[in-house]
């Protein structure tokens, strides 16, 4: 991918062409799911040569987990709550923040966990995937420090939460979802679960 300009040949750095091919993956896997990912298919969306997503990512699979280190890059972002606010209301925050990144990317969501356990990740990729839950597990901790949680095991508890989390925002992108204010009901949810862990 090039732009001549005053008979001057010059290429796209690098690190955009690759950055244009994460972007044309995600596209295509919210809009059509993961069998219109493909590399042709991804190529063309970024108008990149084929072997563009080879040099960049080996092979479809390190494209995959390119897709899932976004995705938790992503989802970090979507659990980010502002510092001053209470432990308890931070914990809270998150949750929602979590549930709106699943809505919002539901075919990423699906690929970060349940389509990349039959892949083999990197050891980096692993690390990206566990930071989240690494920042539940500090929430959970600050809020039983402030004495809003009973006091335990924070990574146990952040493991109860996250259980929840991620099998009520499955059920509601697979559509099985009864409740009419969806929104409303995760959030409550989330409260009667925070007031049960205090």
């Amino acid at each position: 991918m090039s732009d001549i300009r005053q008979g001057v040949r010059t290429r796209t750095p690098s690190v955009e062409v690759t950055a244009s091919l994460v972007d044309a993956a995600l596209g295509l896997l919210e809009e059509a799911g993961l069998p219109a990912l493909t590399v042709r298919a991804v190529a063309t969306r970024a108008s990149v040569a084929p072997m563009g997503v080879y040099s960049r990512f080996g092979n479809k699979d390190g494209l995959l987990e390119a897709l899932f280190v976004h995705g938790f890059d992503t989802l970090q972002t979507a659990i980010e709550t502002p510092s001053d606010a209470s432990p308890v209301r931070r914990l809270t925050i998150g949750c929602l923040g979590y549930r709106q990144f699943a809505i919002d990317n539901p075919q990423l969501y699906h690929l970060m966990f349940e389509q990349m356990l039959l892949l083999e990740l990197s050891p980096d990729s692993r690390e990206a995937a566990k930071s989240s839950f690494t920042t539940l597990v500090d929430r959970v901790q600050d809020a039983m420090n402030s004495g809003d949680l009973t006091p335990g095991d924070s990574t146990e508890v952040a493991q109860q939460v996250w259980s929840a989390m991620h099998g009520a925002v499955s059920l509601e992108i697979a559509g099985v979802h009864f409740a009419q204010d969806r929104t409303a009901n995760f959030a409550a949810m989330i409260n009667a679960l925070i007031r049960g862990l205090g």
